[in-house]
């Protein structure tokens, strides 16, 4: 019995190395986590003998040739398969591998845009496919020697997919049985809209007017399988549709961007053709997909689950949180879900959290611009940045914006933490992680902690002594730590701000500056602006500040102001900070501007100019978008009505109401 090293590559797997020496620990023959080990007699698999090593590892290309019909009749249409070779086999071996007569070989040249194509010289075909720069999904064009008078290529290298230089769409109509046409060919280049084939094939195919405002276009794969309806607003080149290949005409509108076509199928062994098709809401959960797959199989209970079929059109892993969306598992429109009996059993998330244990992926957040004890050795000597994956980057030193988004977030690790334990428990657990031995920390109480959300810090864990518990983490909350160059115990009334000092005749601030503001004489302009001063020392009528919307490139300047009066009491509602329009919250940046060198109302920066032109751009872009659409829609059916504009999807919207009492 021999034990191997085993990997899956795009082509299957693969063999390597042989695991030898018996006194070796796994550590010591640098086994990775989560390996595959391969074990087997060394030499064959069913009396196939099995090459191994990194030298034979198997590239999976796509060659394309011309189709044969039956008795070997040659057809115009290219057609593409999949092709497995070693990657030590001569390039020559393509013709054996396809029993086509000796030709030409050409490789797609990735780096032209038009995909053009590069004739290999037949003194180069003893050489292999590695020497040639061949890797998995390379696309190979084989031309053999009958074909030579009509090159499957133009003069200038480009590829067309026939000998009579393709330029049309094949549509097969699968929506009417009693059409007088079958299939119609359509002219189109590789910028022609799926919107305009698919109203000239209704069209040409002499089909009802009413089809265009419910029908679709769906590519045919080279088994006549119906794939994932094309998007009517995307071009062929946008769809990856090659000239001359078969769209099936179907009833039935197309996904729109924020829906998924799905294929589905009871059970693992999946017959051809018995998949069935659902079109769903991406930010569907799991466990109402599953409900409405069971519905529409018409299989009764509750004890099923779902999984997602792999490369190899096998049962994968399952779907484990059933609370969350589709979008949020990746789940993409022509993926097959399978249908399985069976409960699901917790997820290990789960069983910690009925166990009163949560687990916290913990994160590193540097600010910009800061220096103190906390910078990691590799930092002082200007080396990489600590292990992990990093969210952002440091931005430029002046630039205003948002301080948490522009700087850095380095994973550390995961710690498993009881829900009874205290904030500086987490801390101090998150300390023992080996990646933060990168920095040095004196002790717990010189971090400070946030929540992580959408990828920037959010909430503020402020009570070192509080539960876990009681700030309510969910499951799948995570946590960054920033460094603080003192100790800093903040009350349940402080507010922490990023406060920036706008430059003297220049439309730009300094670095940021934490300002603890206590809250406690209530949520008013007038108590922020005295705590600014003081800390500026500089007198409150001196100074102007503002708040910063990174989202919209602007900032509000914070002053006083008189709120609607009630009709009934005629008494004035006190200013807050925390209400509109300010909602002015941990972590907020507040400009501050000195009257004593500017006295006008501008806390912009060059920064923000150029962030609201690229905001209007890409408004403008949408808009031009979204006119040019309707006027394809409006011109491309005479005599018809244009398909109708699609609604737009619905969105969740939350009403607070404040308490009166």
């Amino acid at each position: 019995m021999v034990l191997s090293i085993a990997k899956c590559l795009p082509a299957g797997l693969h063999v390597y190395q042989t695991l030898d020496g018996d006194d070796l620990t796994l550590c010591e023959m640098e086994i990775a986590d989560e390996e595959d080990i391969f074990v087997w007699n060394g030499v064959e698999v069913g009396g196939i003998q099995i090459p191994t090593g990194s030298d034979c590892e198997p590239l999976l290309l796509n060659v394309l040739h011309l189709a044969t019909r039956g008795e070997g009749e040659k057809c115009q249409q290219l057609t593409e398969s999949p092709q497995v070779f070693p990657s030590n086999a001569e390039v020559g071996s393509v013709f054996t591998a396809l029993a086509i007569p000796v030709g030409a070989i050409f490789l797609s040249s990735t780096e032209c845009t038009n995909e053009g194509w590069t004739a290999i010289p037949q003194e180069d075909w003893r050489k292999t496919f590695r020497e040639q720069g061949l890797t998995n999904g390379s696309l190979v064009l084989i031309q053999d020697s009958s074909n030579s008078n009509n090159s499957l290529l133009t003069k200038e290298g480009e590829w067309i997919t026939t000998v009579n230089e393709t330029n049309w769409i094949q549509v097969k109509n699968l929506c009417q049985s009693e059409s007088e046409e079958e299939h119609v060919k359509i002219p189109a280049t590789a910028n022609t809209v799926v919107f305009d084939i698919r109203i000239k094939a209704i069209k040409e195919l002499k089909l009802m007017k009413e089809l265009a405002e419910n029908s679709c276009l769906r590519p045919i794969d080279r088994d006549g399988k119906l794939l994932c309806p094309v998007p009517d607003n995307c071009t062929l080149k946008e769809a990856e549709l090659r000239m001359g290949s078969s769209l099936g005409l179907c009833p039935g509108k197309a996904p729109t961007s924020s829906q998924l076509f799905l294929f589905f199928a009871v059970g693992s062994d999946i017959q051809p053709g018995t998949e069935m098709e659902i079109i769903v809401e991406e930010t569907i959960t799991v466990r109402d997909c599953l409900k409405i797959m069971l519905e529409k199989s018409g299989l009764p209970g509750d004890t099923w689950h779902l999984r997602k079929m792999d490369w190899c059109y096998e049962a994968g892993e399952p779907l484990c949180e059933e609370d969350a969306t589709l979008k949020e598992l990746m789940i993409c429109s022509g993926d097959t879900l399978l249908l399985i009996e069976g409960q699901l059993p917790p997820p290990p998330s789960e069983m910690l959290r009925f166990q009163g244990f949560l687990k916290v992926p913990i994160w590193w957040y540097q600010p910009r611009g800061c220096t103190g004890p906390w910078r990691s050795h590799q930092d002082q000597t200007n080396g990489p940045p600590p292990p992990g994956g990093a969210w952002g980057a440091t931005a430029t030193q002046g630039a205003p914006g948002d301080t948490y988004a522009e700087a850095s977030l380095c994973y550390l690790g995961d710690i498993e933490i009881s829900e009874d334990a205290t904030l500086a428990e987490l801390k101090s657990q998150a300390m023992t992680l080996p990646s933060f031995s990168e920095f040095v920390i004196p002790s717990p109480t010189f971090l400070r902690a946030w929540t992580v959300e959408s990828r920037r810090p959010s909430r503020l864990l402020r009570i070192n002594q509080q539960q876990l518990r009681e700030y309510k983490l969910g499951r799948r909350t995570e946590i960054c730590l920033e460094p603080l160059q003192k100790e800093e115990n903040l009350g349940p009334q402080d507010v922490l701000l990023r406060t920036q000092r706008r430059l003297p005749g220049e439309r730009a601030y300094g670095p940021p500056v934490d300002l603890v503001w206590d809250t406690a004489r209530g949520w008013t302009a007038g108590a922020l602006q005295r705590q600014v001063a003081d800390c500026c020392s500089l007198p409150v009528e001196k100074i102007e500040i503002a708040k910063y919307f990174p989202e919209k490139f602007e900032w509000l300047p914070v002053s006083s102001w008189s709120q609607q009066t009630s009709k009934r009491k005629k008494k004035k509602k006190q200013e807050n900070l925390q209400g509109a329009p300010y909602y002015l919250k941990d972590g907020d940046t507040i400009g501050i501007k000195n009257l004593l060198f500017e006295d006008d109302g501008d806390f912009s920066t060059v920064r923000d100019d150029a962030g609201k032109e690229k905001q209007k751009q890409l408004a403008l872009g949408r808009k031009k978008s979204q006119e040019a659409l309707c006027g394809q829609s409006s011109s491309a059916v005479s005599g018809a009505e244009s398909p109708g504009r699609p609604q737009r999807p619905e969105a969740s919207l939350s009403i607070h109401v404040g308490s009166f009492r």
